[in-house]
């Protein structure tokens, strides 16, 4: 008898909180943040550890740009799951988003831990293809006496060839891009829009013949043969 009032007494919470994860839910597919966040907070205060309800907060703090809520949201989602590559992921993008709005010194504090985090992404994913280039761009902007290394950026651009050949082209034009090596970051640009023809690899090509290459001949054949095909 007990037992039963006990289950009685829990089902109308659980209900109330499924409904109103549900509600959630569609507000947040709805881009309804505001609506969607005030609802997920209160289920958050009876299921703290619900991780499901961390994660599309931690979606919505990225979506409002709040850095610091969002990167709170992510460090608590890699603790209770330490073995989901994304949760670090998410989380050393919120610090590096962060960092770019505050001064330089406090973002050069932040920088180890968003390597950290980068790293153990794709430790637990070694295919994690944005870690990768979240590194990549971390090697490339630090001043060399803060860590900053274009060998580094060039073996992370390599890995990233061997399973993702687009993505190796683009990073290693990329690489060429960043240190003004306009003709060398056409050929590894152009090899990735031979191989992927996607509206990124178009767009990339795209911009270095008209703003860096100041080439508007080239820029326009390349738009004119891609919105053909």
């Amino acid at each position: 008898m007990k037992k039963l009032l006990i289950i009685l007494l829990i089902l109308p919470i659980y209900g109330w909180a499924q409904t109103n994860f549900e509600k959630a839910e569609k507000l947040f597919h709805s881009k309804k943040y505001n609506e969607a966040e005030v609802l997920f907070e209160g289920i958050l205060k009876s299921s703290p550890s619900d991780i499901k309800t961390l994660e599309y907060l931690g979606e919505i703090a990225g979506h409002q740009k709040s850095w610091v809520k969002g990167a709170a949201y992510f460090k608590k989602l890699k603790t209770l799951k330490p073995n989901t590559a994304d949760y670090f992921f998410k989380y050393g993008g919120c610090l590096a988003m962060r960092a770019v709005e505050v001064n330089r010194l406090k973002a050069f504090t932040m920088v180890g831990d968003m390597k950290e985090a980068f790293e153990k992404a794709i430790e637990l994913n070694p295919k994690h293809v944005q870690a990768r280039w979240a590194l990549i761009e971390i090697y490339l902007q630090l001043p060399g006496i803060l860590g900053g290394s274009e060998s580094k950026a060039i073996a992370y651009s390599n890995e990233l060839a061997q399973f993702s050949p687009v993505d190796g082209y683009l990073s290693r034009g990329r690489i060429e891009d960043y240190f003004k090596r306009y003709n060398l970051a056409e050929k590894n640009y152009r090899k990735a829009h031979e191989i992927g023809n996607s509206k990124v690899t178009f767009q990339k090509l795209y911009n270095l013949y008209l703003n860096k290459l100041k080439d508007p001949k080239k820029a326009g054949e390349l738009k004119q043969k891609f919105e053909s095909s």
